[in-house]
């Protein structure tokens, strides 16, 4: 049975699910239903996501390597294994310090 594109009742890495590539950001999505979404990202050094808002909480756990993460102007660097939870409509921004790979749960309330 599958779960977007993943089958249930496997065991999975995580960290070894999604692939960098030069000069860019990699996302692939797990889950996206009406109940939320689970998607990992990759992103070369250097990369992005310039500062936006969403309408629900989302939490970020670093899977690999090393980030700065600003919401509402206070700037967090994250490592491997740690995680934060961005507020609803407050705004946030992420830069890769090196490369990293992250996962994003986003559950709508």
């Amino acid at each position: 049975m599958k779960q977007g594109i993943f089958e249930t009742a496997k065991v999975y890495n995580l960290k070894e699910m999604v692939d960098y590539s030069a000069g860019a950001t990699v996302s692939k999505i797990i889950t996206r239903d009406e109940k939320g979404n689970l998607t990992l990202f990759a992103f070369d050094k250097g990369q992005e996501l310039s500062e936006h808002t969403a309408p629900f909480n989302a939490i970020v756990q670093i899977l690999h390597g090393k980030a700065k993460i600003t919401i509402n102007k206070q700037e967090h660097i994250l490592s491997e294994g740690q995680m934060i939870i961005m507020p609803a409509n407050i705004p946030h921004a992420l830069e890769a310090l090196e490369k990293f790979k992250m996962f994003l749960i986003m559950i709508k309330s």
